[in-house]
């Protein structure tokens, strides 16, 4: 194995605190590396409720209110890590440190990968081959840019085994806000007042929370709690999103053999393949006709909670957090020494 190495991640927000697909990615790469021997640190950038320094899977985690010096984490640093609103920052730090740097690129926005392609950036992360393809677009557009010496996908990893649960009977939104589909699902839950529906408040926007009977709301849930207290009792996960460059909670879902009916995002076409059940987002009409088929016939819930699951051990992400060590051990494992 290579000598041990310190990884110090720069963002905005970890869980158990802030539960989002970014945040859950971040920490399952991290682990990654901290079970093949080397050392991971996160600093938060934004405060929050918690100021003192606390483990997390594995992973040290250090509050913004802890007063501690990010700078000299930096310095000390083999690698730096960030994504979305840290990343130019830490870049900064990474070049003026000398220090290399790896940024996850979690959707195909223009400020992710301007910030990505700025200069400092050693490894770039993609979450999928869609927005590997859009990076690539990018830097034939803006020669300029700095291109990162390596670029790897890494798809938003999901053990399987964390989530699987026997489902329930609930149809169910896991964030609620207007673009993650709260407006659909409560058009559906006014729809089908017989049918039990189940909001899950998300990380960010502002939550649509219908007051129905038929509808019950579940707080905030953290990532290990989400089988628990949430899958269990899921008959459907709904994903009317309007953008998702993957769709982490999906994947999820398939796990224990979810159907997932989904808007036909890029990301949620490429994370659920043939399993997903595609319908506009826009259709309220045709995502009610869909949900009383698969929940009133058995043979045909039964088939699609087949391909759930077949699409769920498709992406074992064994292949995936390989490829994240190796390139980890590979640009951080040569720089000199700290002075």
């Amino acid at each position: 194995m290579t000598k041990p190495l310190h990884i110090v991640a720069r963002v905005h927000a970890m869980p158990p605190e802030h539960n989002a697909g970014a945040e859950h990615m971040l920490v399952t790469m991290l682990a990654a590396l901290v079970k093949r021997g080397h050392q991971a640190q996160v600093w938060l950038s934004r405060a929050g409720s918690v100021r003192d320094v606390y483990d997390y899977e594995g992973i040290e985690v250090v509050p913004q209110g802890s007063r501690l010096d990010f700078g000299v984490a930096a310095r000390r640093a083999d690698l730096l890590v960030s994504h979305l609103e840290c990343v130019p920052t830490t870049a900064a730090l990474a070049r003026g440190f000398g220090r290399p740097m790896a940024v996850i690129c979690h959707n195909d926005h223009r400020p992710t990968l301007r910030d990505m392609a700025a200069g400092g950036v050693t490894l770039a992360v993609y979450n999928s081959q869609w927005v590997e393809a859009e990076a690539a677009l990018f830097f034939a557009e803006y020669p300029s840019s700095v291109r990162p010496r390596d670029e790897i996908v890494v798809r938003p990893p999901v053990d399987a085994d964390r989530y699987a649960t026997k489902p329930g009977s609930a149809v169910t939104l896991i964030n609620c806000n207007e673009d993650k589909g709260g407006l659909v699902f409560e058009a559906l839950a006014r729809r089908m007042p017989d049918r039990q529906f189940l909001a899950v408040t998300g990380a960010y926007g502002e939550q649509i929370l219908p007051g129905l009977p038929n509808v019950e709301v579940v707080d905030h849930v953290p990532g290990e709690e989400m089988a628990a207290r949430v899958y269990r009792r899921t008959r459907v996960l709904l994903m009317p999103s309007a953008y998702e460059s993957w769709g982490r909670t999906a994947v999820e879902a398939l796990a224990s053999g979810i159907p997932v009916v989904a808007h036909p995002t890029r990301g949620l076409c490429e994370s659920l393949g043939d399993a997903g059940i595609y319908i506009d987002r826009s259709d309220v009409g045709a995502w009610q006709s869909t949900l009383e088929r698969l929940l009133g016939d058995p043979a045909e819930y039964r088939l699609a909670a087949k391909r759930a699951r077949a699409r769920s051990a498709e992406l074992d992400p064994a292949s995936d957090l390989q490829t994240w060590c190796d390139a980890v051990e590979e640009v951080a494992g040569a720089r000199p020494a700290p002075r």
